[in-house]
């Protein structure tokens, strides 16, 4: 009956009862923890609809707009101890009227998503596992050297930003889209417990994300080459 099998299984369901309790204490932790991000601006800078191959793989022509951007944001509320990294987005956003629908997209019955740019924002103890080059990693381990929370992790501050990707079609137009607007987005990733992502209201210590939202603005139109022509 008190075979060693016995005992190492009496072992090992000792230390993964205790090692779950301590993994629910540690995610019930980042409740207790405020959670306050806001967005101090994110406006446009520059909007342009060109026509040619928008990716290298693309077998023809079409029309893609290249939106940039400038975003100034305060998500360092969201890192605890617990905070393995943030991922931050940001989209451009359509009424689904509009006959357009982007690259990287989702469609529903109220509006369409377009991914333009994203980054991901480790902690200090997950560096280690993100790809980074060696001059931003000594960089980034200095400033956190002792810290189990960077306070400035999470402040992003970018003018003029190119986007990561371009926005498409599938019938390839897309100039003149009405009504887009950019949104920031965001998934925190913890060490422990579940994925959480951007609030549509306040809950407890964790409130929703201020600001966030750009002014509507409209995609402008391909130039005709008489016109193109004349401006050189």
């Amino acid at each position: 009956m008190y075979s060693s099998l016995v005992r190492i299984q009496n072992t090992f369901g000792f230390f993964t009862t205790v090692a779950f309790v301590i993994a629910a204490l540690i995610a019930a932790s980042d409740f207790i923890t405020p959670r306050a991000p806001s967005v101090g601006m994110l406006k446009t800078t520059n909007l342009q609809v060109v026509r040619g191959r928008p990716h290298y793989y693309s077998s023809k022509k079409e029309e893609y707009a290249i939106i940039k951007f400038s975003l100034d944001a305060d998500l360092s509320s969201l890192f605890t101890w617990n905070t393995k990294q943030v991922f931050v987005y940001v989209t451009a956003e359509w009424p689904s009227t509009s006959s357009t629908i982007g690259a990287t997209i989702a469609s529903n019955a109220t509006a369409n998503q377009a991914v333009i740019w994203d980054a991901i924002i480790t902690s200090p103890s997950a560096d280690h596992l993100s790809n980074l080059g060696p001059a931003t990693l000594k960089k980034l381990r200095k400033s956190a050297a002792g810290k189990a929370i960077d306070p400035s992790r999470g402040k992003l501050s970018l003018k003029n930003q190119r986007p990561k990707y371009q926005i498409t079609h599938p019938s390839g137009k897309i100039a003149e889209t009405a009504d887009v607007t950019l949104r920031l987005h965001y998934n925190v990733q913890p060490w422990v417990g579940v994925l959480t992502w951007n609030q549509g209201a306040d809950y407890g210590l964790w409130s929703q994300l201020s600001g966030g939202l750009s002014r509507k603005f409209t995609l402008p139109g391909l130039k005709k080459r008489e016109e193109a022509k004349k401006t050189k």
